[in-house]
């Protein structure tokens, strides 16, 4: 199977990590040989709940029976996506009222690109250096990361950049400025948290010449450190949200909220603004409101600090140089990229799944379901730790 795999499946490597796949349940994933794999993952923190939460399963096997696709989005009132768009509201800030359903954070992100350019009239979009926000076209024109985008050059014009956490840079935030677009936490770049009240500053400089300020929380979201989404940490109301990734248990999503008034401008000049085939497909709307349901009537978000805390305490080593991130969104900051590949590697040998950042090479992703144990956490640290005490290579910094 794996060389059928590497013959008719495009890949996006030369060198997968290429598990071949049974099943999976809970913080587990099953080979085909019956091995089992502890999930340190998620699915790059998109299987919120774990593999096959009962829940979402049972919400996905009612909706299938009743419909699936029946209309592109926005036609049909569909019972799943209204119902899911309402309780979303109902937990966001009174500005973040009115959200469009998409098929993925990427898409969600040009969607967000589009609206602050359409509501301000502007053009000029300012993004972060070391910035990842997906790989479509207008995604990649704001990744602040020249190495993975010179090749698809030309990209969508007026976009520059400025660094994260640095103050002085806001003066770059004029009345040209259709909008400034961030992740709360840079996940690309290392699981960077904003500092010094950072984000709350980017807000009143938008606020000063009315630019718009659009959060990317495709990482952060749902949960994951410890609120519904990191934004809340940090005294910062976005004016557009992109949500994606954990917001139905690892089925397709994503999504971008505004207020209703500043949505509605996708509604003419032109009319059909964004479109979108499956966005809001019914299904995936049953499975999102199954996993914020669950999220947020549970005790999961406040337990992801604490599981936190066990990491932190667990993970000491001479090879680990820092842990960085918040709650479950964790990145371990190791001497080298040779040491980080080393143990991402191997810990894939022997049951654990880890992997890399995208351009961090010293970093190593912890990110697993926000419903890993305390007993699994410690399984999977002690398989870290055991990795690391077995590196024998001379050390490189």
């Amino acid at each position: 199977m794996k060389e059928d795999f590497l013959k008719y499946q495009a890949q996006t490597t030369s060198h997968p990590l290429g598990l071949a796949i049974e099943r999976a349940e809970g913080s587990y994933i099953y080979d085909t040989k019956g091995n089992a794999h502890l999930d340190f993952v998620a699915g790059v923190s998109a299987c919120s709940l774990g593999h096959c939460h009962p829940k979402v399963v049972k919400a996905i096997q009612e909706q299938t029976v009743k419909y699936m696709h029946v209309m592109v989005y926005g036609e049909y009132v569909q019972e799943p996506a209204v119902a899911y768009t309402k309780l979303l509201a109902s937990l966001l800030p009174e500005n973040l009222k009115t959200t469009y359903l998409v098929n993925s954070g990427t898409e969600a992100i040009e969607g967000a690109l589009k609206l602050a350019r359409r509501y301000t009239g502007r053009s000029q979009i300012i993004a972060a250096n070391h910035a990842y926000h997906g790989n479509t076209m207008g995604s990649l024109s704001v990744m602040g990361f020249e190495e993975r985008k010179s090749a698809f050059r030309p990209l969508i014009p007026d976009v520059s950049f400025i660094e994260f956490n640095k103050k002085s840079d806001l003066e770059c935030i004029t009345e040209k400025t259709a909008a400034i677009i961030l992740e709360t936490i840079q996940g690309g770049a290392g699981f960077i948290l904003p500092e010094n009240g950072y984000l709350k500053k980017v807000r009143e400089r938008c606020n000063e010449v009315g630019a718009l300020l659009i959060l990317d929380e495709i990482q952060p979201g749902f949960g994951r450190t410890g609120k519904l989404f990191a934004f809340e940490h940090y005294d910062c109301v976005p004016d557009i949200l992109v949500m994606g990734k954990g917001m139905a248990s690892g089925l397709p999503v994503g999504a971008f909220t505004a207020s209703h008034k500043m949505m509605a401008v996708l509604q003419q000049q032109p009319k059909l603004g964004h479109i979108t085939t499956f966005g809001g497909n019914p299904v995936i709307a049953a499975a999102g409101l199954a996993t914020l349901k669950e999220i947020t009537e549970s005790q999961l978000m406040a337990q992801a600090l604490e599981k936190e805390k066990l990491f932190r305490s667990l993970l000491v080593h001479p090879l680990i140089e820092e842990i960085r991130g918040k709650g479950l969104m964790l990145a371990l900051m190791v001497k080298n990229a040779e040491i980080a590949n080393e143990l991402v590697l191997t810990a894939a040998k022997n049951g654990l799944i880890l992997f890399w950042l995208l351009f961090e090479p010293k970093a190593v992703r912890i990110s697993p379901p926000l419903t890993i144990s305390e007993v699994e956490i410690q399984q999977g640290c002690q398989q870290i730790l055991s990795i690391l005490n077995s590196y024998d290579k001379p050390i490189v910094e």
